[in-house]
Order: C-alpha cells, then structure tokens, then sequence
C-alpha cells in the first residue's frame, strides 16, 4: 500500500500576506531614521564648511595685519584661493613677493538653504553694512560675509532640526 503524499511546492496566501506586512513594518520605521540621517548630514557639513572657511578668513587677517579678505565676492574668493603679498594683492604662482596663501582650494558650496544644490551654492553675498551679514536668498549665492567683521555664514533664513537658525552657527 502507497501513501500518497503532495509536496507543497510554494508558500501560502497567509504567509505571503505576512512576510509582505513585516516588510511594510520594517520600511515604516526605516525610512524615517533615513531621511532624519541626511538633514544631519547636511547640518554636519555646514559646520565644518564653516569652520574651514572661518579658518581661512583668521589665518588670512593674523598674516595681513589684521584686514580681512574683500572688499567685493571675486576678492574675498582671490584672497583666500591664490597667493597674495602683504598687501592682499594676488597671484597664482608663489613668488619672493607673493608668499602667504593660498588658504583654500575653492570656497565650498554651501549644503543647506534655498540655495543648497545649486550652481550658485559656493558663491558669496557681501554684506559690508551688517553684523551678524543680513542673509538675501534671491540672489542664488551660498554664503553671506561681512569683510569689515569678517563674519562668515550661510546665506538661509532656514533652521536646523533643533530650531536653530543656519545664519546663526
């Protein structure tokens, strides 16, 4: 005598259904933890584009007797991007006359605000008038700086996820 027994070739409508749930529970709780870990990112970012710059605009004042890098945006780019005399003049290549700097490769485009991902990101707004720089979005730039205080800052109205605003790290 034979028993016969049928071999169950593939998974049930209820497992499927389960499995399919679990997945859908798993990716709830993930994709938040997800997204929360990019706005982090990009706060991280600014601050050490900050410090960076910050740097370089302090380094620049202590060897140029005290005159911060300016007075338009292609100047304060100049200054800190090529070498310059004592003076603050530039010039690309290092000389006996032309020695300090340069102090950056290129001004970091800035990773948060209106203007975050733009073309325009790592350009600088001058602001000569106010301290702390009074942030304009309109113009695209990603940066706002004063070169009479040296003041430095994202050029955003936004906050970050604790409330704090960008133009005021």
């Amino acid at each position: 005598m034979s028993l016969c027994k049928s071999k169950r070739l593939g998974f049930s409508l209820v497992e499927l259904v389960v499995v399919i749930v679990i997945i859908g529970i798993l990716a709830a709780i993930a994709i938040p933890r997800l997204s929360r870990g990019s706005a982090g990112a990009g706060q991280a970012a600014v601050a050490g584009n900050l410090a960076t710059v910050r740097n370089a605009i302090n380094i620049y004042a202590a060897e140029h007797n005290n005159t911060f890098p300016g007075p338009d945006a292609a100047g304060f780019v100049a200054k800190l991007t090529m070498y310059s005399d004592l003076s603050g003049n530039t010039n690309a290549a290092k000389t006996t006359v032309f020695r300090f700097g340069p102090y950056l490769l290129a001004i970091p485009p800035c990773p948060v605000g209106e203007n975050a991902g733009t073309a325009t990101a790592a350009k600088v707004l001058i602001d000569n008038t106010n301290s702390p720089p009074v942030p304009v979005t309109t113009g695209g730039e990603g940066w706002v700086y004063n070169p009479t205080t040296g003041e430095f800052l994202p050029n955003t109205t936004l906050t970050d996820d604790a409330g704090k605003a960008f133009n005021l790290y």
